[in-house]
C-alpha cells in the first residue's frame, strides 16, 4: 500500500546551510547506498562550487532552486541519479555547468541525459494559449513520448512545482504565464504519472494565481468551517467504526481531504454552490475483501438515508480505466451530507499505482486502450523501490523509454498535431488542409528543407512549401514510395484525380500500366482477366483505377499469374513426368499441376515469381523455366513440342537473381546511394558492373540482384529511380 510519512526532515533557508543535516536526513528517508549518497553528495559540492552566485528562478541561486527541487522529490522516492539531477539542473539552464563538466565531475552519463531531456522540455513555452481539451491532451501525449527516459519528467515536475512556490512577488503577468502552464500541461501529467502529492499542490497554486478571488473565497468557507468539519468527521468516523467491529468487519477509516481546485471544478461543473459540494465531508473505507465492500455499504446505508442520485458501484461495472469501488453519499448526522467510498486495500493500491483513472475520467478524455496501457506502466514508478527488490533491476525499469503510436507536430504558430507514427511531411500538410496538401511542393522541419518521404519526429516543427498552382503527383499514391502513410491523406489526393476527365484519366492509367509492365520485362497484359477479376464493366474502368490510385500497377501485373494457351504440341503432362526426376527445388514450381519434379530458373531471362513462365524439358536436367518473353524460348529452332505449362509453387522464403539496368548521370554518387539503399532494403547483391558510354552520356550500371518476388523488385526499381542521379532503370530483358 501507499504509505503517508510525516515530514521531519530539517527546513532549508536561502543559503542552505544545513545541507549536511538535510543530506542525512535524505539518506535515512530514501535508504539509498552509500556510494549512491556519494554521488548526490558531489552534486552538491558542484552545486555549491558553481551554483551561489548563479542568478535563477525569482532572484534565487542556481543552488537553492537545484536543492528545493531535489527536497520536492524526497515523497516521490525517486532513484539517487534522478535526486542528483535535480540538483544540477538549474546550473545546467542557466549557463552555470556543460553537459561535459557534468559528466566529468559526476562520471554519469544518466545525469547528462536526464538534464538535457528536462531543457528539451522546454519547446513547451512555445505554445499559444487557448486551445481546446483535445488539443491539450496531445500536447501532453506529446511531452510523454518525445523523452527517452520517465525520470526526466519527474525532475521537470519538480522544476514547476517550485517555479509555483516562489513566484508570488513575481509581475501578474509572469505569475499567470507559469500558472497556465501547470494547470493545463503539468499538473494532468502529474496525475498521470500518479503523482498525486505534486498534483494536487500544483493545482491549488496555479488556482490561486489565475483565479485570485474565487480561490480565497473557498479558502475562507473551508478556514471558518475547518473545525467543524474536523469534528463532525471524527464523530461519524467513531460511529462506522463501532457499527463494522460489531458487525466483524475488518477495515479501515479514515476521512479524505478535498482540495480547493477540486471544489471549485465540482462547483462549476454541476453548477453547485458550496454547500451541496458533498465531498468537502468526505470518507473512504478499506477492507480485506469484496463481499466485505457490499457488507460495509449496508451498514452505511443502514446508519444514515443514502441518496440514490449519487450511488455508482464501479466493482460491479469497472471504469474503462479498470477503476474499482463504490461511491455513495447519504445524510449523515444533523442533515450533512457526507461522500462515502468503499474499496478493497487491493482497489486502493490498484487506484493509486494503476491506470489514469482520476484524470481520465475528470476530464472526459476518450479512452485510449494502447495510451492506457503506457500510462498503467509509467505509474508503477511511485513506489519502485518498494516493488523492486534490485536497485539495479528499478534503474533499468526507470531507464525504459517511453514508447507511443503517434507522433507529436508543431505548426508555425505553436499548435500541436497528432499523426500516426511514421507520418510524412505530406501527410501532415493534407491533415492541415486538403489544399494546402494538394499544392504542397516541399517542406521545412526545424528550419531545414527535407524531402517529402521524411518520416516526422515528435516535436518536428513542420512548415509547408506551396505553389500557387501546384497540383498532386501520382507518385504520391504509390504506397511503396513512402510519400503519404495515412489513409485520410492518400483518399484526398486520389480524389483529386477523380475529378479529371475521363478521357484523360484512361490515356495516362494505360500509360502507367504499360509502363510499369515495360520496366518489369513483362509482355502481351491480360486485360479481360484484369476486367474480370476486379469486376470493371470494361478495361477502361481499370485504366481509371489505376490513374486514380485505387488500383497499383504492381498490384495488377503481380494478379497476372503465369498463363499460356495450351496448344496441342505441348508434350503431353503424363510423358513429362515419366522423363523427369522427382527430386530438388520442392514447391518451387507446378509443371501442369504436378510438383516435385526437377526444375531450375533459366540464367538467360533470370524468371521471378509472378513473372509469366513457361517450362522446356531439357536433356538431363530437368525442365528449364523461362519467362514467356525469353528469346530463346521464342526462336524457330526451338522444339516447340518440349515446352510444357508451368506455374509458380510455394515460394515463400525463397530468392532469385535478377538482372537491372541503371543509366546514371553521376556514377560515383549513384553507386553509392544505391549500395546504402540495397542494404537498407536488405537486398543481396550477386554482381555489379559499369558500362560508361560516350562523354556526356549516361553510364550504365548492370546489376544482378536476389529478390523474392515481382512485388518487391517493382518497389525497388520505384525507389531506384528516386535516387536524384539515376535517369532511368529497367529489368534486363
Amino acid at each position: 500500500m501507499v504509505q503517508v510519512r510525516e515530514n521531519v526532515r530539517p527546513s532549508l533557508d536561502e543559503d542552505v546551510t544545513r545541507i549536511e543535516s538535510w543530506l542525512s536526513s535524505v539518506h535515512e528517508t530514501l535508504g539509498y547506498q552509500d556510494e549512491q549518497m556519494t554521488l548526490i553528495a558531489k552534486a552538491c559540492e558542484l552545486a555549491q562550487q558553481h551554483g551561489r552566485e548563479t542568478a535563477a528562478l525569482c532572484g534565487h541561486s542556481a543552488y537553492y532552486q537545484g536543492v528545493m527541487m531535489a527536497d520536492i522529490l524526497i515523497e516521490l522516492h525517486v532513484d539517487h541519479e534522478t535526486f542528483a539531477a535535480a540538483i544540477i539542473y538549474p546550473l545546467y539552464y542557466y549557463g552555470a555547468v556543460s553537459c561535459e563538466v557534468i559528466e566529468t565531475e559526476l562520471s554519469s552519463a544518466a545525469l547528462v541525459r536526464i538534464v538535457t531531456g528536462v531543457k528539451r522540455m522546454e519547446a513547451m513555452q512555445t505554445i499559444r494559449r487557448g486551445q481546446d481539451m483535445a488539443s491539450m491532451d496531445r500536447l501532453r501525449k506529446m511531452l510523454l513520448s518525445m523523452v527517452e527516459d520517465v525520470r526526466i519528467v519527474l525532475v521537470k515536475l519538480a522544476e514547476r512545482a517550485f517555479a509555483l512556490r516562489v513566484i508570488k512577488e513575481e509581475a501578474e503577468p509572469v505569475r499567470k504565464q507559469i500558472a497556465l502552464d501547470v494547470q493545463e500541461i503539468y499538473a494532468p501529467l502529474a496525475n498521470r504519472l500518479g503523482v498525486g502529492q505534486l498534483k494536487w499542490e500544483m493545482e491549488d497554486l496555479a488556482f490561486r494565481y489565475l483565479e485570485k478571488e474565487t480561490y480565497k473565497r473557498i479558502a475562507k468557507l473551508l478556514d471558518e468551517r475547518r473545525l467543524d468539519r474536523e469534528r463532525y468527521i471524527r464523530d461519524v468516523i467513531n460511529e462506522l467504526e463501532s457499527a463494522l467491529v460489531n458487525a466483524h468487519i475488518e477495515g479501515e477509516v479514515s476521512g479524505r481531504v478535498k482540495h480547493i481546485y477540486s471544489i471549485w471544478r465540482k462547483m462549476h461543473k454541476k453548477s453547485l454552490a458550496y454547500d451541496e459540494i458533498y465531498d468537502v465531508r468526505a470518507l473512504r473505507i478499506m477492507v480485506g475483501e469484496v463481499k466485505d465492500c457490499y457488507a460495509a455499504l449496508g451498514i452505511v446505508h443502514s446508519l444514515w438515508k443514502h441518496i440514490p442520485r449519487e450511488f455508482d458501484d464501479y466493482i460491479a461495472t469497472p471504469k474503462e480505466n479498470g477503476y474499482r469501488s463504490i461511491h455513495t453519499a447519504v445524510v449523515g448526522p444533523e442533515g450533512k451530507t457526507v461522500e462515502v467510498q468503499i474499496r478493497t486495500f487491493n482497489m486502493h493500491e490498484e487506484a493509486e499505482l494503476g491506470v489514469a483513472a482520476h484524470w481520465r475520467y475528470k476530464e472526459g478524455v476518450k479512452h485510449d486502450a494502447s495510451y492506457e496501457s503506457k500510462i498503467n506502466w509509467l505509474r508503477q514508478l511511485l513506489d519502485w523501490q518498494e516493488e523492486v527488490a534490485d536497485a539495479n533491476d528499478a534503474i533499468e525499469d526507470l531507464k525504459a523509454q517511453v514508447v507511443d503510436d503517434r507522433v507529436y507536430i508543431f505548426t508555425p504558430k505553436g499548435d500541436v498535431m497528432d499523426l500516426p507514427r511514421g507520418a510524412t511531411p505530406l501527410d501532415f500538410a493534407y491533415h492541415v488542409h486538403t489544399e494546402v496538401g494538394h499544392r504542397c511542393k516541399g517542406a521545412k522541419v526545424g528550419g531545414v528543407i527535407v524531402p517529402l518521404t521524411y518520416e516526422l519526429k515528435t516535436g518536428d516543427r513542420v512548415e509547408v512549401l506551396t505553389a500557387k498552382n501546384g497540383q498532386p503527383s501520382r507518385d504520391w499514391l504509390s504506397s511503396h514510395l513512402g510519400y503519404l502513410k495515412t489513409t485520410r491523406a492518400r483518399n484526398k489526393a486520389a480524389s483529386w484525380f477523380k475529378q479529371l476527365r475521363r478521357e484523360d484519366n484512361i490515356i495516362e492509367g494505360r500509360a502507367l500500366l504499360e509502363r510499369e509492365a515495360e520496366r518489369l520485362g513483362i509482355e502481351n497484359i491480360d486485360y479481360g482477366r484484369l476486367t474480370e477479376r476486379y469486376k470493371m464493366h470494361s478495361v477502361d474502368d481499370i485504366f481509371i483505377g489505376v490513374a486514380c490510385g485505387e488500383l497499383r500497377p504492381l498490384q495488377l501485373l503481380n494478379y497476372l499469374q503465369p498463363s499460356i494457351d495450351k496448344k496441342e504440341e505441348l508434350m503431353p503432362v503424363a510423358q513429362a513426368v515419366s522423363l523427369l526426376q522427382k527430386e530438388a527445388q520442392l514447391g518451387e514450381v507446378v509443371v501442369a499441376g504436378v510438383d516435385n519434379l526437377m526444375t531450375h530458373m533459366a540464367r538467360c531471362c533470370k524468371p521471378v515469381p509472378g513473372d509469366q513462365v513457361v517450362g522446356y524439358i531439357t536433356v538431363g536436367r530437368g525442365i528449364s523455366v523461362h519467362r514467356q518473353n525469353c528469346s530463346n524460348v521464342a526462336f524457330e529452332h526451338v522444339e516447340k513440342s518440349r515446352l510444357v505449362e508451368v506455374q509458380w509453387g510455394d515460394v515463400e522464403c525463397q530468392s532469385y537473381p535478377v538482372d537491372i539496368c541503371i543509366w546514371s548521370t553521376e556514377l560515383d554518387h549513384t553507386t553509392k546511394a544505391l549500395m546504402m539503399l540495397l542494404s537498407g532494403e536488405k537486398i543481396s547483391v550477386q554482381s555489379l558492373n559499369v558500362q560508361r558510354e560516350k562523354k556526356g552520356q549516361p553510364a550504365v550500371i548492370l546489376v544482378t540482384l536476389k529478390v523474392e518476388s515481382l512485388t518487391i523488385l517493382g518497389r525497388l526499381l520505384d525507389k531506384i529511380q528516386q535516387l536524384t542521379s539515376v535517369t532511368e532503370v529497367t529489368r534486363k530483358r
